[in-house]
């Protein structure tokens, strides 16, 4: 069984779709941790409720991002666990951090990646005027939104959408590819070559 921590900075609702699937079996795996820099983040409650325990890294309360960064790796070395999943985490993941879990973290974006990458990609494909938008989950790595990726989900982008409504139905996705990708992970299902992340068949139960 794998360990799992989660990095959220909002209201955590894929966080809670992860929690959802691992009370439900569909993951092999335990969050033993949610790391966040939010001290008013609704994920905290989630995590409360689950009974995980919480590390509150207040970005504020730092002098500088690097200050930040270097008590948040600190933090997550110490957690020793098999997979960090950032689920809604609004920061960029810094470069030390990156290359240390290496092969061990992943995010999930609203958009088809590499295609709007960065902030408010439903807000860029609605203003761009492409025909499916969707959202990617993929591995951290060193660049923005740049990491091999695992899972993608599409969804059509209708003549009236917004950035609320072409959000809503990403999001919808996002609740079903994020599980299904830490679910694959957990399994060790999931080999990298390069930029390329092949999904290994299930091993049969012998």
């Amino acid at each position: 069984m794998k360990q799992i921590a989660v990095l959220a900075s909002g209201r955590g609702s894929n966080f809670q779709a992860i929690l959802d699937a691992l009370s439900e079996g569909r993951i092999d795996g335990r969050v033993v941790a949610l790391f966040t820099d939010n001290k008013e983040a609704y994920a905290i409650d989630r995590a409360n409720a689950a009974g995980i325990p919480v590390i509150i890294l207040n970005y504020k309360d730092y002098s500088s991002k690097k200050e930040y960064e270097t008590e948040l790796l600190a933090a997550m070395k110490a957690v020793r666990v098999d997979l960090f999943v950032c689920a809604g985490y609004m920061r960029i993941i810094g470069t030390e951090i990156a290359r240390e879990f290496a092969g061990k973290m992943i995010n999930i974006h609203p958009a088809l990646l590499p295609a709007f990458a960065g902030l408010h990609g439903q807000r860029q494909a609605v203003e761009y005027g492409v025909k499916i938008a969707g959202c990617t989950v993929h591995f951290v790595d060193e660049g923005l939104d740049s990491g091999p990726i695992i899972l993608q989900k599409s969804v059509e982008v209708l003549d009236d959408d917004d950035e609320d409504s072409l959000s809503e139905r990403i999001l919808e996705q996002e609740h079903i590819a994020f599980p299904e990708a830490v679910s694959l992970f957990c399994a060790d299902r999931l080999e990298v070559s390069g930029r390329h992340v092949k999904i290994l068949p299930e091993a049969n139960n012998q």
